[in-house]
């Protein structure tokens, strides 16, 4: 390496050569100037601008987020009053069917009521027919056998009269 002629190399570094320092101040000013022009005039208000659209898209958002859920709150409610409407109507169906049924039930009921009431007193009657017929047959064949016995044990009386008389007053006790 070949010797140092110049005072300032022998120095050390240039820009801590103190007779430069103003000429450094100066350029450092200037520079520092241009950027914050640049930053204050150009940079900045691009940020602020891509913020300020960030912040309206944010708030966008969450004003069609509120929307949405402030319609869902009222199709929610408008489902639960549909479906409360639907119970109701539900059970006033259920409850017209029940009556409905019961009207019927009733009907046949009183039909079947009304038959087995018609069909009792025709066997009633009938019964009352039967014991009547009986009882007038028994009669009958009681005082055949009277008349047939009285020829039997007596055989010269025949007094159809008086055995008949006799046997209505048994029968009758």
């Amino acid at each position: 390496m070949a010797e140092p002629t110049d005072g300032a190399e022998a120095a050390g570094m240039p820009q801590l050569d103190f007779s430069t320092f103003p000429n450094q101040i100066f350029w450092l000013v200037v520079t520092m100037g241009v950027l914050y022009w640049i930053i204050t005039r150009v940079a900045m208000p691009r940020i602020a601008g891509t913020i300020e659209d960030r912040h309206e898209v944010i708030s966008n958002d969450l004003e069609a987020a509120a929307e949405l859920r402030q319609k869902a709150v009222e199709a929610e409610a408008a489902y639960e009053k549909a479906l409360a409407e639907a119970r109701a109507e539900a059970q006033r169906i259920g409850a017209e069917a029940k009556a409905d049924i019961q009207k019927q039930l009733d009907a046949a009921t009183a039909k079947a009521d009304a038959e087995i009431s018609a069909k009792s007193a025709e066997s009633e009657t009938r019964i009352r027919e039967i014991r009547d017929s009986a009882a007038q047959s028994v009669e009958t064949v009681a005082e055949d056998v009277a008349q047939a016995l009285v020829a039997a044990v007596m055989p010269g009386i025949d007094d159809a009269g008086a055995v008949k008389t006799a046997v209505s007053s048994a029968v009758k006790e």
